[in-house]
């Protein structure tokens, strides 16, 4: 016999399940792409450039490793 919380629990589970898969579903996927393909067309009529940037370009530079071990407190 379920309670009256843990019958609301599982239905706002069953609620964020239904969102998820609504956000992982085939047609909202097809309208982020129409929305970013949109997007994209009107970025470049303002005059706008997409440059592709090569694989190995990384946005932080490699740093020097830094010893961190048993530098937290007990």
């Amino acid at each position: 016999m379920k309670d009256g919380n843990q019958e609301h629990g599982n239905s706002s589970r069953t609620k964020d399940t239904e969102d998820f898969a609504e956000e992982r579903s085939i047609t909202s996927r097809q309208r982020a792409r129409s929305q970013l393909s949109s997007d994209v067309e009107e970025f470049l009529a303002r005059g706008g450039a997409i440059s592709e940037v090569d694989p190995e370009v990384t946005a932080d530079p490699p740093r020097k490793p830094q010893p961190k071990y048993g530098s937290r407190p007990i």
